[in-house]
């Protein structure tokens, strides 16, 4: 997976009088004030300035430089799977066929509730006709957010975004406390480190089960585990570097995996840990806060007596793919 993951920020800055807000993608400085002309008193028109261009996080917009996500199915079934398909357009309006795999994969396909339950990480098969289809099914109904992450042929990677959803009755979860341990399936996973809002961070996650660590984890997508970080909010949708790779000499396998992680802002972030151990994949779910939040207080020090805490949101039973 593009675990590359970028985590671009962005800001909004004070635009000249009468500029229209363009969105959070744009960042404007502050107005020059205007300047006496030499003649008539009247305001003169100050010299143009340069306007730098924030990056928006990814997973935000459905097209980006002339790709675009088509979902090609109206909504997402709950409970039992049926064929979900969309496609990637290019440049050229015809639907994209060659990619380049990251991560093991040509694509990959996060699916997640507006409020970050119901998390599902799977991959897509890719039809002779450049639509690709996998079984779909979510847990409960609400407003869905389908992410494809994909690095099109010849071109830098992407994550486009777009909001499906289930049918039903909805009933929103709320976010998770933040804190740093969590189980899934009997294994308990322990978060050190914090995230630094504008900067890059390590965080490490340790995996044990029965209180012994564990250390043969196998890879899944050419990593010791992979990592989706989500803003809460706007679920935008930010990159994870790996801190190493299986084979490199230097990578163990667990009980840490590590990684790096730039946020752009302060915030609550939604945390996904997929890793593999005994032929199976599984999620452990984190809740972290970058920066001081009102209302989020930031967990404590993960210590040798800390006692699990379920992860909420469903973090045993997630699909894989």
């Amino acid at each position: 997976m593009n675990t590359a993951i970028k985590l671009g920020g962005f800001g909004i800055g004070l635009a000249a009088v009468f500029t229209a807000a363009l969105g959070l993608g744009s960042l404007f400085p502050a107005a020059t004030p205007a300047t006496p002309a030499a003649h008539g008193g009247h305001a003169s028109t100050p010299p143009e300035q340069n306007t730098p261009t924030a990056v928006l996080p990814a997973g935000l917009q459905i097209s980006q430089d002339g790709y675009r996500l088509t979902p090609l199915s109206g909504s997402l079934p709950v409970g039992t799977p049926q064929p979900f398909r969309f496609q990637i357009t290019g440049p050229d309006n015809r639907p994209v066929t060659a990619y380049t795999t990251t991560h093991d994969k040509d694509l990959h396909l996060i699916v997640v509730r507006r409020d970050l339950s119901g998390f599902q990480h799977v991959h897509p098969e890719l039809g002779s006709d450049g639509i690709w289809s996998i079984p779909l099914a979510v847990p409960a109904a609400g407003q869905y957010r389908v992410f494809a992450d994909f690095k099109p042929s010849g071109h830098d990677g992407l994550t486009l975004g777009a909001d499906v959803p289930a049918a039903g009755d909805y009933r929103p979860t709320p976010l998770p406390a933040a804190a740093r341990t969590t189980t899934v399936d009997g294994y308990t996973v322990i978060l050190t480190g914090d995230l630094t809002p504008g900067a890059s961070s390590k965080v490490t996650l340790s995996v044990s089960k029965d209180g012994k660590p564990v250390t043969d984890l196998q890879p899944y997508l050419g990593a010791y585990g992979h990592l989706v970080a989500l803003r809460d909010g706007d679920l935008a949708y930010l990159h994870v570097h790996p801190d190493g790779e299986p084979g490199d000499g230097r990578t163990t396998a667990g009980p840490d995996v590590g990684f790096h992680a730039e946020v752009p802002s302060t915030g609550a972030y939604r945390l996904y840990l997929d890793f593999q151990h005994d032929g199976k994949v599984r999620t452990a779910e984190f809740t972290a806060v970058a920066g001081s939040v009102t209302g989020v207080p930031s967990p404590a020090p993960p210590t040798a007596s800390a006692a699990p805490s379920p992860s909420g949101h469903g973090a045993d039973g997630h699909t894989h793919d």
